[in-house]
């Protein structure tokens, strides 16, 4: 090997590492305060959530002394209403607390002590509470109606006891909801098993970076490695982590088989049809709408392949390979943010949705609402919880890439989403479904996009953000959905008594894979050990949850282009005799309705008909809309290449004979050349192979490096 090259070579590298390298998870004391969220806003001590706890336990008698009760007067049912509601905000506040102190270390045994007493007086809660929803609806409808107009009190709880009145074929007695509530407290045992090992005592894999780096790939380092600009390095990521999780196949698959029986016994506990059917039920969203969505996405494969050949392009890879979907299409690009550069970014990006939005927001972030940094223990991902009556919470794990930035501006429209609910409603209507909370959360991703592509012109950025959101729509549509089939198929398998190990997990999870990236079209290789990705989806756990967010990107898509619409000059507006903030309006009415009504009913007064295929049909649209933006900038590219002055001297050809291990694959020797950065190179190609005697079990290889001078 040509020293100097190598010399070369290994310089350049590093200074790719540098760049993409991201912060080691360090211990949560080193973490600044100011980069931690205040659970001291909930309780100012344990001491006080223990006497909280006590006194929430202590007015448990109270709602039972309600049981066959309720329909004395409409004063009484009004008593026991308010008593509910107030024991219920103090219990969600309480478990929040819980919550939030096991998250940020899953080593520590104390908050996962919290835990469980919380759990406990949950399920003691609800056995308490139990006879309410059978004892309301041996009312009927009728009486119910009755009491809400002749107690004007009782106005506020009228969504809520309509939802209620809608569970009547699938509520059994008394006693029935009894025992199917006492039956909660198991209903989290797999969830908690999975985070605890996880986080706590899975023993995750080392790797040595071709920098020299040695890192630990833990679920958050794994997020930030996967998206290294050098392939040999996210290749041996890939290999490393899901080789790791692979060793525990077998106990995964028990973890998340017991998950699935929990939807089993919800299902012929409350007389539904399927566990699709069972989980939906409860946003009011029929099954036809989950197995559609799977439908209109399959239909659509070919606007995803058509990326994947595009990132392949931009790549500069023979074969695309299902490692490669997480790194820059362009490498010159490297955008990464602090804490605060980001903060300011996503205060920009959501300028459309008025002052107050963005003032709210700017002293949330200020204010103890995040916890930023990737610490030894702490929860993997990204989500916002809120607290009625004290503000949100957002658990991230901030590394300063681009995509993380994108996950602030999601978590935020979910605070926001809550605060602008939680001042707006009484408790009893603060919540939201999901149906609609993902898209307060996608719709700031697309507002973030739009300003960032506003605010600069340089072709590359540009290429990289267009980039950026094909990815995220990827993910979020298709992946998500791919995701979606695979729930819906394992819990179909249950149905059917069909047993869920490990290995068959990852056997339909490998096939939905290959089928959903092209592996037998030559579009995306997906390597079997692959498969196991199912037992890193933690969401898995939350019954039927994914889809939604597929199903709320089209809504936001739809949302978001209006508004830019209202907002751009446009000749026709004084002949639409609108304000310029109508659209932006609709939008905060529905994240200020809380659950006043049902989720398509608020999608559609926000001007999205979630009852049409049209909302998919715009994603789409702006999908491939974006492909062909980024492919006229690509030639135009191509186009200044090609009318660049002829070079004086002539091409030259050197052949260069290289030991390597048997383990290297040619590729990732062509990719370390290229990134090497060797100047007035235009092709490499591999023309012999020898494998023999006083090679000390080494391979040497042949390649032919073409430059051009």
């Amino acid at each position: 090997m040509n020293h100097r090259l190598a010399l070369r070579l290994l310089a350049v590298l590093a200074l790719a590492g540098c760049l993409a390298a991201p912060a080691r998870a360090t211990e949560r004391a080193q973490v600044p305060e100011r980069y931690q969220w205040r659970t001291a806003d909930l309780y100012p001590s344990e001491a006080a959530w223990l006497e909280a706890r006590d006194a929430i336990a202590a007015l448990l008698p109270g709602l039972a002394g309600f049981q066959g009760r309720l329909g004395e007067s409409a004063e009484t049912f009004h008593a026991a209403l308010s008593a509910r509601m107030a024991v219920d905000s103090a219990f969600y506040r309480l478990r929040v607390y819980a919550m939030l102190r096991k998250d940020e270390d899953a080593r520590l045994s104390r908050p996962s002590e919290l835990s469980r007493m919380a759990e406990q007086l949950g399920v003691e809660y609800a056995a308490a509470v139990s006879y309410m929803r059978p004892e309301m609806l041996a009312l009927g409808p009728e009486r119910v109606r009755a009491f809400v107009a002749a107690e004007r009190r009782l106005e506020p709880y009228r969504p809520w006891l309509e939802d209620i009145l809608r569970w009547a074929p699938h509520t059994g007695t008394a006693a029935e909801e009894r025992v199917a509530s006492l039956a909660g407290i198991m209903a989290g045992a797999p969830s908690e098993t999975y985070d605890i090992f996880k986080a706590a005592d899975m023993p995750y894999p080392e790797v040595t970076l071709s920098t020299g780096e040695t890192v630990r790939l833990d679920d958050a380092a794994y997020t930030q490695y996967r998206a290294l600009p050098n392939r040999g390095d996210r290749r041996k990521v890939f290999q490393a982590f899901w080789g790791r999780h692979k060793d525990f196949e077998r106990t995964l698959g028990t973890t998340l088989d017991a998950e699935i029986k929990t939807h089993l016994f919800d299902k012929d506990a409350h007389r539904f049809g399927s566990c699709l059917e069972a989980a939906l039920f409860e946003a009011n969203v029929p099954a036809a709408v989950y197995t559609q969505l799977i439908a209109d996405v399959r239909a659509n494969l070919p606007t995803l392949h058509r990326y994947l050949k595009l990132r392949r392009r931009m790549m500069d890879l023979d074969t695309l390979g299902y490692e490669d979907l997480y790194a820059p299409i362009v490498r010159a690009v490297d955008l990464r943010y602090t804490p605060e550069e980001a903060s300011e970014l996503v205060l920009a990006a959501v300028a459309p949705l008025g002052e107050e939005y963005v003032a709210t927001l700017r002293h949330g972030l200020d204010s103890g609402w995040t916890d930023w940094m990737p610490t030894t223990g702490k929860q993997s991902g990204a989500y916002s919880e809120a607290v009625y009556g004290v503000h949100p919470y957002q658990l991230l794990n901030f590394t300063g890439l681009h995509e993380e930035v994108s996950t602030l501006a999601h978590e935020c429209g979910h605070s926001m989403h809550s605060w602008l609910s939680d001042r707006t409603q009484p408790y009893v209507t603060r919540d939201y479904k999901t149906f609609v909370a993902e898209v307060a959360s996608t719709l700031n991703e697309n507002l973030l996009l739009h300003h960032m592509l506003g605010r600069t012109k340089d072709r590359d950025t540009r290429l990289f953000l267009l980039g950026s959101r094909l990815n995220d729509m990827r993910q979020t549509l298709f992946r998500q959905v791919l995701f979606g089939e695979f729930e819906l198929r394992i819990n179909e398998m249950a149905e059917r008594g069909e047993p869920l190990t490990g290995e068959r997990l990852s056997a339909l999870y490998l096939s939905l894979l290959r089928e959903y990236y092209g592996h037998d079209l030559g579009v995306c290789r997906v390597d079997e050990l692959y498969g196991v990705e199912w037992a890193y989806i933690q969401h898995f756990y939350l019954n039927f949850y994914m889809y939604q967010y597929a199903t709320s990107i089209v809504g936001s898509t739809s949302i978001a282009a209006a508004m830019r619409d209202e907002a751009a000059p446009a000749r026709d507006r004084t002949a639409q005799r609108r304000p310029l903030t109508t659209r932006r309006d609709a939008y905060l009415r529905l994240l200020s309705a809380g659950s006043t009504k049902d989720p398509i009913t608020l999608l559609r007064e926000a001007g999205v008909d979630m009852t049409t295929s049209a909302p998919f049909a715009a994603a789409m649209k702006e999908m491939n809309g974006i492909m062909d933006d980024m492919e006229k900038l690509l030639a135009a590219t191509s186009a200044e290449k090609k009318f660049k002055a002829l070079p004086r001297f002539p091409a030259v050809n050197r052949d260069l004979a290289l030991m390597v291990a048997a383990s290297v694959a040619a590729d990732d020797l062509a990719d370390a050349i290229r990134l090497a950065g060797v100047p007035y190179l235009e092709q490499i190609r591999l023309f012999d192979v020898y494998q023999g005697k006083n090679l000390e079990n080494k391979t040497g290889g042949a390649a032919t490096v073409s430059q051009k001078w």
